[in-house]
């Protein structure tokens, strides 16, 4: 079973969730860390370790990003990482899996389910100091999942006119993943 690792660079975890009843908010996570045991021969071996700083959040607006941080929503002072694990994987096409595993958010862990997206591997340059030290093998995926955000504490809400509110309750995350092939 090959091991890899996430390139922080080039790996990234994005949300989007309803916004005043009408519009969406995006934002992300970059610098995702992590570790991958995968073969695309033996999908079903596979396991999975990511890990986020929650104060790296970032939408565009200081202000949300700010409010985001704070025990309304994330609480970074409390809890500064989010995390994933995962093993349990089901085959659902040539290159598509479902990765169960535990997702763990202000310091709520809750098993949540990947729809996961194999995008193929490659041999690239490895720039260190700006001489090509490579080979190395990149492997990408894309993954999808949608979370209740209130299944982990984040409930802070504000109502609005005729039963809106401000926030809504389904999340929508996007996982972009880069990893390097570790040298055997």
């Amino acid at each position: 079973m090959a091991e890899w690792f996430f390139e922080p660079g080039h790996t990234a975890a994005e949300f989007c969730v309803r916004h005043m009843m009408v519009t969406h908010v995006r934002g992300h996570f970059k610098n995702v860390r992590g570790r991958l045991a995968f073969d695309p021969k033996r999908p079903l071996d596979s396991q999975v370790e990511a890990h986020l700083d929650a104060a790296s959040v970032w939408t565009g607006e200081p202000d949300r990003d700010a409010h985001l941080r704070s025990a309304d929503f994330l609480d970074v002072e409390n809890h500064p990482e989010i995390s994933f694990r995962g093993g349990k994987v089901e085959i659902i096409g040539d290159r598509d899996y479902l990765v169960t595993g535990q997702l763990t958010l202000r310091g709520v862990a809750r098993e949540v389910l990947l729809k996961v997206r194999y995008l193929g591997q490659w041999a690239t340059p490895w720039w260190v100091d700006g001489a090509d030290q490579g080979p190395k093998i990149r492997a990408g995926s894309l993954a999808t999942t949608t979370v209740n955000r209130h299944d982990f504490g984040v409930s802070w809400n504000s109502t609005l006119d005729n039963g809106g509110v401000v926030v809504g309750r389904f999340v929508d995350i996007t996982i972009d993943a880069e990893a390097i092939q570790e040298q055997p």
